[in-house]
């Protein structure tokens, strides 16, 4: 990109489902620490972790990453990402912000830098990606989210028009799971955590429908690869560390 991408991935041992989540064990090496790794061999720029507890800043900086210390009492994962770049940059040098979840990882590389493909186009506010469902059950699963997208033809890349845990649009033709990973413009970043949340934006669960609500354009690049799932129960932590192990192995 012209402007230089920072990417942060926030981070906190609090959760309902799996307690002290992000220092889980996966082969020897903490969740976070593997989500790290993926940031950094994607290779688009500087990598942090905005660190709700001082436990995994020293983690993370026990294996050699960069890790920022932010107040744990921040409603979301968005706003850690802000404070963490405004700590971090706080001249604004960097115009790009990428938000990698912590507990992705099975991310893959290449899937950061597509991210950033949408804002070529320079009405676009945010980024993310999708790919298309071709397991059925996942249509019905609220815990995998959709999103209805503008596209045409053949067409990689469109804007969001609604996100969903309900299989949306209707009638025939592909459908489209959302990857939980977003990408900002500096300046949108700013702004949506400035946002009031917005009333479906609660009914949903989902924080990207407040950038819809307040005409923010979110444009999404659709991938061929498997979405990397998201690590938040006990099953999921098994399934992670059987997955890493046959990409160890392999």
């Amino acid at each position: 990109m012209a402007q230089k991408t920072l990417v942060v991935i926030p981070a906190r041992l609090a959760a309902s489902r799996l307690p002290n989540k992000p220092l889980a064990d996966i082969l020897g090496k903490p969740m976070i620490i593997h989500v790290w790794e993926k940031a950094v061999e994607a290779n688009v720029g500087p990598v942090l972790v905005a660190c709700g507890d001082e436990e995994i800043v020293k983690v993370v900086k026990s294996f050699g990453g960069n890790a920022i210390l932010t107040d744990p009492a921040l409603p979301s994962g968005t706003d850690r990402v802000k404070a963490a770049a405004d700590l971090f940059d706080p001249k604004g040098a960097y115009g790009f912000v990428i938000n990698i979840q912590g507990d992705l990882p099975t991310l893959e590389p290449a899937l950061v830098k597509q991210a950033l493909e949408p804002f070529e186009d320079p009405l676009v506010d945010m980024a993310t990606l999708a790919t298309v469902i071709k397991d059925g059950s996942e249509l019905s699963d609220p815990n995998t989210v959709k999103v209805a997208l503008s596209l045409k033809g053949e067409e990689t890349l469109g804007r969001a028009l609604y996100f969903s845990r309900n299989p949306i649009p209707s009638g025939e033709g592909p459908h489209y799971h959302h990857i939980g990973l977003y990408a900002y413009r500096r300046e949108c970043l700013d702004r949506f955590v400035s946002l009031p949340v917005n009333p479906l934006e609660a009914r949903e669960k989902l924080e990207q429908l407040r950038a819809l609500a307040h005409g923010l354009r979110i444009d999404v690049k659709v991938v061929n690869s498997s979405a990397p799932f998201g690590v938040d129960t006990p099953e999921d932590l098994a399934k992670a560390i059987r997955v890493k192990g046959r990409s160890y192995s392999s």
